[in-house]
């Protein structure tokens, strides 16, 4: 009996020295299934969680999507990360990487079918395969949503060009809401969950209009710009619907009852026929933008898909005047195939409140479209 405490610290000790000799190949095997590493939003540190209610959140990563064209409108090819300076919020930062349109695609489709855009779909149908051609290409994978008083996930994220089309060719009409935001809002969410080393873009097709949504729209842009998101958009119109497939108009179809706009006015003015179009033509949308993201509850947009566009650097192409949503889409792969994306982890970034992104190119004459801005909740 006196021999058994020695044996039991003799075991003891020989188990520990077992557990020693193997610990470094354990720690270093990955713990459950091999899973790819969730995309990580650029305000949010690599290797960590969500931040928790109360924690400061701290930019970790930022990409700036750049487009930049020549006094002609011409796309210019040959920058190099030299010839680029950002700022955010007037600080000088450093650019961590350069890439020009190399990093292969995740887009989501965004497709409205209420409706009131039923005569149009039969184009938009027709547009499947400039989609999978123009924007998707080889490397890029892609999923479809549809919305009107549902969102409707049609088509998961896959490289299938065929299962791509088949999504949009079998688009079926519904009612006549149509929940914009909560439908980008989603968007957002499944390219938070694709691989890091993409570019993330949604390309909402449909009327400039949002009817029924639960999500906010300034709300839906803050969570696209954490999630380095670029919104493509091509705008429908129900008069040009009206004036494209009814045969006996003999003027151009009106969305709105006689008399009445589908904006609202402009400040300090009355509305009329004039008025209206020259708001549309000389609305301010990067403003706008900014507007919408820095109170995001509160501002009602009448624009949300070209100021979705202006918040995030992406494109607005409209279908009004006879431009069909083919060329429309063309248009958007050939801006996608041009693009610059800059990386860099900006300083002071766990600071409250709107960042201004500015990026400089030193060029002269040239056009440079980029995101303008993210925002940081107070914690």
């Amino acid at each position: 009996m006196s021999l058994k405490p020695a044996f039991l610290a003799s075991l003891a000790l020989l188990a520990a020295m077992t557990l020693m000799a193997t610990a470094p190949a354990w720690a270093q095997e990955p713990q459950g299934p091999a899973v790819s590493r969730p995309a990580e939003a650029p305000h949010q540190k690599r290797g960590t969680t969500a931040p928790e209610t109360g924690i400061r959140v701290k930019v970790q990563v930022v990409n700036a999507p750049v487009a930049v064209r020549d006094s002609k409108n011409r796309v210019i090819l040959d920058l190099q990360k030299e010839n680029f300076t950002i700022l955010d919020n007037k600080v000088k930062q450093t650019i961590e990487s350069f890439d020009l349109a190399g990093e292969p695609l995740s887009t989501v489709l965004v497709l409205e079918t209420s409706s009131r855009v039923a005569p149009l779909l039969p184009a938009v149908r027709k547009s499947a395969v400039v989609f999978t051609q123009t924007v998707v290409g080889a490397s890029g994978n892609a999923a479809v949503i549809g919305y009107d008083k549902e969102v409707q996930r049609l088509q998961p994220f896959t490289a299938n060009q065929e299962d791509i089309e088949r999504a949009i060719t079998n688009l079926k009409a519904g009612d006549t809401t149509a929940r914009l935001y909560d439908a980008l809002s989603d968007a957002v969410g499944l390219l938070r969950a694709q691989p890091a080393g993409r570019r993330r873009v949604i390309i909402a097709v449909g009327e400039s209009r949002d009817a029924g949504s639960s999500e906010k729209f300034g709300e839906v842009l803050r969570q696209a710009q954490l999630a380095n998101v670029v919104i493509y958009s091509v705008g429908l119109s129900t008069t040009a619907a009206v004036a494209r497939y009814d045969a006996q108009q003999a003027g151009p179809g009106s969305a709105t009852p006689p008399g009445t706009f589908g904006m609202p006015p402009i400040p300090g003015t009355a509305q009329t026929p004039t008025s209206v179009e020259q708001h549309a033509g000389n609305v301010d949308v990067g403003a706008l933008a900014e507007l919408a993201v820095r109170n995001a509850a509160s501002v009602v947009i009448s624009e949300p898909l070209e100021v979705a566009t202006a918040a995030t650097g992406g494109m607005f192409q409209s279908t009004f005047r006879g431009r069909s949503i083919e060329n429309a889409l063309a248009a958007i792969g050939g801006d996608l195939n041009a693009q610059y994306t800059l990386t860099y982890e900006p300083t002071k970034s766990d600071q409250p409140g709107y960042h201004e992104i500015r990026i400089i190119v030193d060029r002269r004459g040239v056009k440079v479209r980029t995101r303008p801005g993210y925002y940081l909740e107070a914690q």
